[in-house]
């Protein structure tokens, strides 16, 4: 965590709102006169998607399990490197990945390749991180918001060698989840409409991965100090036989904050539509409102941010 070099990180599952997300942020930066560094979690991946369809195709005849999800397959170390670095200096290295022939002439690399690994552009106010892990830890514990009474050093003794830990450098961690049944009806909707697979191939994939998501992904949002789940309103208990997604106005939003003294919330409930509270530290939201909700919760953080970052700057 760093008053100087701010990072926040939106981390959360394709199909949850990631999106809305990024609008609703560059919207808000742009408000604020903030000149974010911007990074995707696609350029930590260690394979393109053809060298992943090849090792899966290893991978099967073995009886092994991989998955996008998991350290096999991506950077973890190179991440939590990278976030250090750019809370230390404002800096560090970064890729990116081209997933379409659109991007690809925007990075000038081939469509599914990685750009080289380059120093990330210097004089940004924050960094800004969209992806699966940005709250990642493999370990049994982490120093996020961990103050000195918690004993880190002897923590450490007891269980051995720390591990990964991205989520310690975030100052802002956001989580973004649809609930399960509801994420599984996006996964195999989504893969059909692209022609990339069957329903069945989809549902091999959901089960491929299962572990790598319990451990690897479903832990972040224990982490977050703000969570936001969608829920469906329309029936959902089957999701391999569903016809379509429910529509953003066919669900709610279960936000969570970590730490409720952060939160104005009565100014946030007249603010956002249809809004209310719970639990003490639990806000009820229409799933339309979505990118409000987030402009009116994080503008008040993301100002704190940039005071803190000034007063360095002039002091």
């Amino acid at each position: 965590m760093s008053d100087k070099h701010p990072i926040i990180a939106v981390t959360g599952m394709a199909g949850a709102g990631l999106s809305t997300v990024r609008h609703a942020f560059k919207d808000l930066f742009a408000r604020h006169s903030v000149n974010p560094a911007i990074v995707h979690g696609d350029g930590f991946r260690r394979y393109t998607d053809r060298q992943f369809a090849a090792l899966l195709e290893e991978a099967r005849s073995s009886n092994r399990r991989i998955s996008w999800f998991g350290p096999e397959c991506n950077h973890f170390p190179e991440l939590e490197q990278f976030f250090q670095t750019y809370a230390e200096t404002g800096s560090g290295v970064v890729r990116e990945y081209a997933h379409n022939d659109t991007r690809a002439a925007t990075l000038n690399v081939k469509a599914g390749e990685f750009t080289p690994w380059k120093p990330l552009q210097s004089g940004s106010d924050l960094l800004f991180y969209e992806g699966q892990h940005g709250g990642v830890i493999a370990n049994t514990w982490t120093r996020r918001q961990v103050d000195s009474r918690h004993f880190p050093p002897e923590i450490d003794r007891r269980v051995g060698k720390q591990g990964i830990d991205v989520a310690q450098h975030v100052d802002l961690l956001i989580g973004v989840v649809p609930a399960i049944n509801l994420e599984w009806i996006q996964k195999i909707h989504r893969d059909c409409a692209k022609g990339v697979c069957s329903p069945e191939d989809s549902l091999e994939t959901i089960l491929r991965r299962m572990d790598d998501y319990i451990h690897y992904i479903v832990p972040q949002f224990g982490l977050t100090d703000i969570n936001i789940q969608r829920m469906p309103l329309v029936d959902t208990s089957n999701p391999f036989v569903a016809r379509d997604v429910p529509t953003p106005d066919e669900s709610v939003l279960i936000i969570h904050f970590r730490d409720r003294k952060r939160h104005d919330f009565p100014a946030l409930l007249r603010r956002i539509p249809g809004s209310r509270m719970t639990r003490p530290t639990t806000m009820l939201v229409p799933g339309g409102e979505l990118r409000l909700a987030l402009s009116v919760i994080c503008g008040p953080l993301v100002e704190e941010m940039m005071e803190k970052q000034n007063a360095l700057r002039v002091a």
